[in-house]
């Protein structure tokens, strides 16, 4: 069973219609008890940071995912949920991420080296390129999916990066460490490659039934 953390700032809606299509079991709580019983949870996020942080910490959620990732199960960070996971962001002055992931997440530039503008949030459709194999990755072709977002991950842990994408920068798409996990990009709304990484990740958490 497949829990989805319900914060306030969550895509409850297509992550939940996404994993029906799959043909996954699922629930939707902020019940810290209830959430560490699931198989696997997602994390789902839009908007900032430093709001998303303020609500996990609030109601304790935050201590929640932190002692969910020590179980050994998995944990999937989707968009903002992904950014959530480093160790800090740059949003709202500076917030202390759950620190999960090595890392800082970081404004787009909105400038290249040579001085032409960009257009920030970077919104669309990019390719997925892979750096590395992982079972989150497992059979998923490098194909475009879809992002929208202000900021990126940075971190010089080069193995926490399973796959990336370009817009002027390079910015991780797919990052995981152990059993935490996430995509930049809203798998979700990604078509076959977004849907092969919810597949997967509903896998990894069947294989790791009983982990405690």
């Amino acid at each position: 069973m497949i829990g989805i953390i319900d914060y306030g700032m969550g895509n409850l809606f297509s992550v939940s219609k996404a994993l029906e299509r799959l043909e996954v079991a699922y629930f939707i709580s902020d019940d810290p008890e209830q959430l560490m019983k699931a198989d696997g949870l997602i994390l789902p996020g839009v908007g900032a940071i430093k709001d998303a942080m303020e609500l996990l910490d609030r109601t304790g959620l935050s201590t929640t995912l932190k002692k969910y990732a020590d179980t050994g199960k998995p944990l999937l960070g989707i968009c903002l949920g992904m950014q959530l996971l480093f160790e800090e962001s740059e949003e709202g002055g500076g917030t202390n991420g759950l620190g999960l992931l090595p890392g800082c997440v970081k404004r787009f530039p909105g400038v290249t080296k040579e001085g032409e503008i960009y257009k920030v949030p970077h919104m669309g459709w990019n390719k997925l390129l892979f750096k590395k194999e992982s079972a989150i990755l497992e059979e998923v072709e490098e194909d475009f999916v879809y992002f929208v977002h202000s900021y990126y991950a940075v971190t010089n842990a080069e193995e926490v990066v399973h796959a990336y994408s370009r817009y002027e920068v390079e910015v991780p798409a797919v990052v995981g460490h152990n059993n935490v996990y996430g995509t930049q990009f809203h798998p979700e709304k990604s078509s076959n490659a977004g849907m092969g990484i919810l597949q997967n990740f509903t896998k990894i958490a069947a294989e790791r039934v009983g982990v405690s």
